[in-house]
């Protein structure tokens, strides 16, 4: 069985064939410019396998958000972000390229490419955006953050696409699926289950808080492109903490 449960943003816990992974932990209430709502329990946390971090964005790695999952944990992400983790005394980080496979009990992980720029500023680290694709017993596509390429078709078909859909502020630079370009990318992914995240988590600290239905539209716009532009697909809005059981 597989079992999703919605952390926030880009964080999502998936549960699979005995094998827990968490993608993107970011969860403090607040990380630089911006503020959280609701708070993480700890049972999100507990006896992780395996993060997996996208891109070394603050909102996508955050190492006090990772400290809380543990520092024996192991942390896979891009190559050239290792040492953001390792100077912060983690002990098991995997540094991946495009292609590169890691085998986590029953389930296997595979890195894969993302159109996204993620630099983690002038001074930062210059390491790529990846998703991944965790296969068993199911087949679960995490995007991170990224735009719509080509290249999406070779993951397809899928189980599950985890999809983000906006981001946290009032625009969404390029290098980001929007809700309309996210459903076009279930076309080429073709899923049987959608799931949008990146959005409802994370605001700017410098703006009133949203409304629960204005922080829920751009999962519900997805939804409704996705009716038009891949209506065979199963799209699953999930809030803040909820989970998604599938057999």
């Amino acid at each position: 069985m597989l079992r999703l449960t919605y952390v926030g943003h880009a964080t999502v816990l998936v549960e699979l064939d005995g094998v827990r992974v968490l993608t993107d932990p970011v969860v403090r209430r607040r990380v630089l410019h911006l503020r959280r709502s609701g708070v993480v329990p700890a049972d999100y946390l507990r006896d992780v396998d395996a993060v997996l971090v996208s891109h070394a964005h603050w909102d996508h790695l955050d190492t006090s958000s990772l400290a809380r999952v543990g520092r024996g944990v192991r942390i896979v992400l891009p190559r050239g972000a290792g040492r953001l983790v390792r100077r912060r005394r983690f002990r098991n980080v995997l540094e991946v390229d495009v292609g590169d496979e890691i085998e986590l009990g029953a389930v296997t992980v595979t890195a894969t490419e993302a159109d996204h720029d993620a630099g983690r500023g002038p001074l930062g680290v210059r390491a790529p955006a990846l998703g991944y694709v965790v296969t068993g017993t199911k087949r679960i596509y995490f995007a991170g953050d990224t735009d719509l390429f080509p290249g999406m078709a070779v993951l397809a078909p899928l189980d599950v696409a985890l999809l983000p859909v906006a981001g946290w502020g009032p625009r969404l630079p390029p290098g980001h699926l929007d809700p309309r370009r996210a459903a076009e990318a279930l076309r080429l992914l073709r899923p049987r289950v959608a799931v949008p995240i990146h959005w409802g988590t994370y605001s700017l600290i410098t703006r009133r808080r949203l409304s629960p239905s204005a922080e829920r539209a751009p999962a519900e716009e997805f939804a409704s492109h996705a009716a038009e532009l891949a209506p065979a697909v199963d799209v699953r809005i999930l809030g803040l903490g909820q989970t998604l059981d599938l057999i």
